[in-house]
């Protein structure tokens, strides 16, 4: 029995202070209604006009620097401009306000030195305070001042007041807990920030044939084949027979994402010798006029003719001729499939492609990220360790990403979020990470986010209309063994909009019905998921801010399906837990039939003469007694959702080498010696799981060889036993077969044997294929 992982790695229930909607009626309603509260101090600077000339050339380059204490945030500056227009905002957290005193500062921006145009001073027990969702607080013009409070010429438009992170403006506004004391560059890679996953189709390329192939050498039938290519994905078909009409039909999958960018290429190329081919011709087909379908109903085929090209100094270039060979194809977007670009067991998604199919949504998923506690310190700053951490929650097709807080263990984030949801059995994914983009870090081969930690929540272990607080630990996996980096703290709840609906969801397949009309082979589903990640990462890479590789590899789970000897056997332990209860069945009616028990195994007996002698009792008492298991468990039902368990996964007790290994590069970066040693390891639990299945394939085919007379003495008793049974079982009551045979099972034990039983004796002397094995 597995020990209990250690406290500091278990779930903890919170109770914060979340809230702070307003009553309608008899319902409370609000949009932050699953964080907390924070106060923030905002600045609005619109405009400026008639602001003085400070350059010899009678003009100026205005920015406006907005100072609070420490904190100091500027728009950007404008050249010989003299009446700007920024229309940028700044939030100040009250947590972090270190003066009473406002200054907004229009400055000129110089070479050497900024020069000082005027200011506007704010004391800030007078700024007025706004609730959302009041309307937005009017700018208005506030006269430039010296520094000794006298007037001076130019006038700048702002709006300043309290609110919260409600406010419409703190998605766009430059923040104090997101730039740290002194201000920071490239704002928009520390905002907060919605991203969508690309729409991907599964493309469907059925090669038919070809005909009028010209081979280079024409006293010859050209062996042909068909190499199809969409971006950086390539397939290629089989190698047809020698003709110049050649026959392949067969299907070529490929992950294309909308916008379409890539035209599909397909190029016939002939095998003139081993490892030599020669182009036969080319064609090129663009995504926008392939027919989409959305059932297994075929679509209709189409002949391309094949373009021929010569190689002319290292350049392709295209040939021109009079007789053109063509290539008949059969192309789809499939529509009915749902593209997987997750872990099945992951999967936040479940609806395939073509929007026409989906059905309407089942109620709504909000998740509040508050807050975490105790980071580790990620990287090295000014001789001191820091982080800067945001988080990552991913469902469907929608991804968020929170503000970036600067240089904080406990960073406060309180953003809420919310999501449709399809299918309850799906699962919301969330990961912190480290920032080590903020100082022009975006450079190819610069550093990379690092991870701190992923929680996952499935949607159907949580109770509608319940929110649940609970302060995740967040577990990594290093080479020197699992740590914990930390703690995060969510608020998370699912609304049902209807329970009927719900409910019908278990009666329907997980995936779209093509994946069981159409099913795509296994060696398909990996290669097509490793390809929609790849695809997916690329994309949201290119966003601004972008959503990183590392990042996005982390949240799909890239590279878990590789070999780990820790995973090898938290997934044998577990497979024993399946099989326990069954185990520990068998052992108990072991005992019943030796009779360890005397007076249980009389009560056996009882129960199983009622039982034959009323047969109609026996799927009602087996159903009732699941009844009873059922309702005496509701007692001690999970209460709080499931989270990483380090004992689960063998992640606290993994071999150090164990370990290394499934950290190693992919192929191998690790010395020869060592590699031979893992090698001749893995060949020895190899050979075990050989056995294993070998000894089930042997069972098996003795149990096809009972009548397929491989041993004709052994068939021939078979059959004449099957027919004395039926001839004993038509005349006999089935009662008194019942009876007989379960008093023999449950005999006592003088009456038994020690020696195997007949009909065991029998089966093992049945011959199997293992004497055909080499």
């Amino acid at each position: 029995m597995q020990r209990p992982p250690p406290e500091d790695f278990l779930l903890k229930e919170t109770n914060p202070h979340l809230g702070w909607g307003k009553v309608t009626g008899d319902k409370y309603t609000s949009t932050y209604d699953l964080v907390e509260q924070m106060q923030y101090l905002y600045v609005r600077v619109v405009k400026a006009k008639d602001l003085p000339a400070k350059d010899v050339t009678g003009s100026c380059d205005p920015y406006v620097e907005v100072k609070l204490g420490n904190y100091k945030g500027t728009t950007r500056h404008f050249v010989k401009k003299t009446n700007p227009e920024w229309n940028q905002v700044f939030a100040f957290s009250k947590d972090r306000l270190q003066a009473s005193i406002l200054e907004v500062t229009v400055k000129d921006h110089d070479l050497v030195k900024d020069d000082f145009i005027g200011r506007v001073s704010f004391d800030l027990n007078e700024v007025p305070r706004r609730v959302p969702p009041d309307s937005p607080l009017a700018p208005q013009w506030y006269r430039l001042e010296e520094k000794d409070g006298t007037k001076v010429r130019g006038e700048l438009m702002l709006a300043v007041w309290m609110g919260t992170q409600a406010d419409e403006a703190f998605s766009e506004a430059w923040n104090s807990d997101s730039v740290g004391v002194g201000g920071a560059d490239g704002l928009s890679n520390i905002r907060s920030k919605v991203y969508l996953s690309p729409k991907l189709w599964y493309l469907r390329v059925n090669i038919i044939e070809a005909q009028d192939l010209l081979p280079s050498d024409k006293g010859r039938f050209p062996e042909v084949f068909v190499k199809a290519s969409l971006g950086n994905q390539g397939l290629r078909t089989k190698v047809s027979s020698r003709t110049i009409n050649p026959m392949w039909n067969e299907d070529l999958m490929f992950v294309a994402a909308e916008p379409f960018e890539e035209p599909l290429i397909l190029i016939v190329e002939e095998r003139v010798a081993p490892n030599k081919d020669e182009v036969l011709g080319k064609c090129t087909i663009s995504l926008h006029h392939v027919d989409r379908r959305l059932d297994h109903k075929p679509v209709y085929s189409r002949w391309h003719n094949l373009e021929r090209y010569l190689i002319v100094e290292g350049e392709q270039k295209k040939k021109e001729t009079k007789f053109s060979s063509r290539i008949h194809t059969r192309i789809c977007l499939e529509g009915g499939y749902h593209v997987l670009d997750e872990s099945t067991h992951y999967s936040s998604d479940l609806r395939p492609t073509a929007k026409q199919l989906w059905k309407p949504s089942i109620g709504v998923l909000e998740l509040g990220i508050l807050n975490a506690q105790g980071l580790m310190p990620m990287k090295t700053k000014d001789s001191r360790g820091t982080t800067d951490a945001y988080c990552v929650a991913k469902y469907g097709q929608k991804w968020v990403r929170t503000r970036t807080i600067i240089d904080s263990f406990t960073p406060r984030w309180n953003e809420q979020y919310t999501w449709e949801v399809y299918d309850p059995c799906t699962v919301i994914t969330i990961g912190v990470f480290d920032n080590c983009h903020l100082n022009g870090g975006d450079k190819i081969g610069g550093p990379k986010d690092s991870r701190i930690g992923k929680v996952r929540i499935r949607l159907s272990t949580l109770e509608t209309d319940r929110v649940y607080t609970h302060s995740y630990p967040l577990l990594v996996l290093h080479p020197s063994g699992v740590k914990k980096m930390g703690e995060i703290h969510l608020a998370v709840r699912f609304t049902c909009s209807s329970l009927l609906n719900m409910m019908h969801m278990y009666s329907h397949p997980l995936l779209p019905k093509m994946h069981y009309l159409h099913p795509l082979t296994v060696i398909q589903l990996d290669n097509l998921r490793h390809q929609a990640t790849q695809i997916v990462s690329m994309r949201l890479n290119r966003t601004e801010p972008p959503l990183r590789k590392e990042v996005v590899e982390y949240m799909l789970d890239v590279g878990g399906n590789m070999w780990s000897m820790r995973r090898s056997k938290a997934n044998f332990f577990r497979i024993m837990g399946v099989f326990g209860g069954l185990i520990a069945v068998g052992k108990w009616f072991d005992q019943i039939c030796h009779w360890k028990n005397p007076i249980t195994t009389v009560l056996i007996h009882i129960l199983f003469i009622i039982l034959v002698m009323y047969p109609e009792l026996i799927l009602p008492t087996i159903f009732l007694y699941l009844f009873l298991i059922g309702v005496w468990y509701y007692r001690w039902r999970p209460r709080h959702p499931p989270h990483m368990d380090t004992r689960l996964s063998h992640a606290d007790s993994a071999h150090p080498d164990e370990l290394d290994e499934e950290f190693d590069t992919f192929p191998t970066s690790r010395p020869p010696d060592i590699v031979r040693m893992r090698y001749d390891r893995l060949r020895s639990i190899a050979g075990k799981i050989q056995t294993v299945v070998g000894d089930l394939a042997t069972q098996g085919e003795r149990l096809q060889s009972l009548l397929s007379w491989r041993d004709p003495r052994a068939t021939a008793l078979f059959v004449i036993f099957c027919l004395v049974a039926a001839i004993v079982l038509y005349v006999t009551p089935f009662q008194v077969v019942a009876l007989l045979t379960g008093f023999y099972i449950l005999r006592h034990p003088r009456l038994r044997h020690k020696l195997p039983s007949v009909p065991l004796n029998f089966f093992r002397r049945l011959p199997a294929r293992t004497d055909c094995m080499l």
